[in-house]
């Protein structure tokens, strides 16, 4: 089987996996960059020979591997999967002898970071943590293929503190920095608690802000979980939907994932996203908010 391309989403677990997959597969071809609503929905032109990591599965593939719980295969297939913490390390435990170096230190923390499992100090100050602080410069709505593809040829075969020195890539921290502060004062003004959940609310802002997704549990640490709403970035008709457990607050009971897979979504237990068109909005916004806040196990 000759493998061609590589497919794979936007974020710093899909990056992580291209640079793995390039490096044990020998392919120098430019990512395929797409959505998980791509997949689901049939729009992701997947052909024989591609390989998808961390997406939903695509029969036409010829390799796949993936880590998240809605994921789960029904059907047999070609690759690996696992409930791991992030989709990088499925593809390191599967091609685990076959590398052209060590690449433990980078899943390792894709691990933590795809996980969630941070610090507060790496939340707060992630300036201080090249791993967390390279991650956020992976921004899904900027659409910027082209920086994404560098950060693949980087992480493949520099360390982390030649990846941090790339002037792209210290330009982007910059930034991100910059951005971070901003994002503090939105969520602030756009949040509302509810009992053990906090509510953002975007819907007002176009384009959505983008910032650091874990500020949120360190401004409200009563809520064990956070419900974020803004409009789709490239698709005016449709909004979004984003559910994450609380990092710091261990409360929530729901396995979130599984919950918004009933509103044309998924994810891991504790994370998730829904997109769907807004005309739903008044329908699936309020049962999705009222069974995070009722807190009852979904399994």
């Amino acid at each position: 089987m000759k493998v061609r391309r590589i497919v794979t989403r936007p974020d710093f677990d899909g990056i992580v996996c291209a640079a793995l997959l390039m490096d044990v597969l020998g392919i120098e071809a430019p990512v395929y960059w797409v959505e998980p609503a791509d997949v689901q929905n049939g729009k992701a032109e997947i052909r024989a020979g591609d390989v998808i990591a961390n997406l939903p599965h695509d029969r036409r593939c010829s390799l796949w591997f993936d880590h998240h719980y809605t994921n789960r295969p029904e059907t047999p297939f070609h690759g690996a999967f696992a409930l791991a913490p992030s989709a990088a390390r499925v593809v390191f435990d599967h091609y685990r002898i076959r590398f052209s170096r060590d690449f433990t230190e980078l899943v390792d923390h894709t691990d933590r970071i795809d996980a969630a499992r941070l610090t507060e100090e790496e939340v707060v100050h992630p300036e201080n943590h090249p791993y967390v602080m390279l991650s956020m410069t992976v921004r899904n709505p900027d659409r910027d293929p082209s920086y994404w593809d560098l950060l693949v040829r980087l992480l493949r075969r520099s360390p982390i503190e030649a990846v941090m020195d790339t002037p792209q890539v210290n330009a982007r921290c910059e930034a991100v920095s910059a951005q971070n502060r901003r994002y503090r004062k939105l969520i602030e003004t756009f949040t509302e608690v509810r009992g053990r959940v906090s509510v953002t609310d975007f819907r007002s802002m176009n384009p959505p802000p983008a910032g650091n997704r874990f500020l949120v549990y360190t401004l409200f640490p009563e809520a064990a979980v956070n419900v974020k709403v803004h409009n789709h970035h490239r698709d005016a008709d449709k909004m979004v939907v984003h559910l994450g457990h609380s990092i710091f607050n261990r409360e929530c009971r729901v396995n979130v994932g599984l919950l918004l897979s009933r509103f044309e979504g998924g994810g891991h237990r504790g994370a998730g996203a829904a997109t769907f068109s807004k005309e739903k909005a008044d329908d699936y916004l309020p049962r999705i908010i009222e069974a995070v806040e009722k807190n009852e196990p979904n399994e």
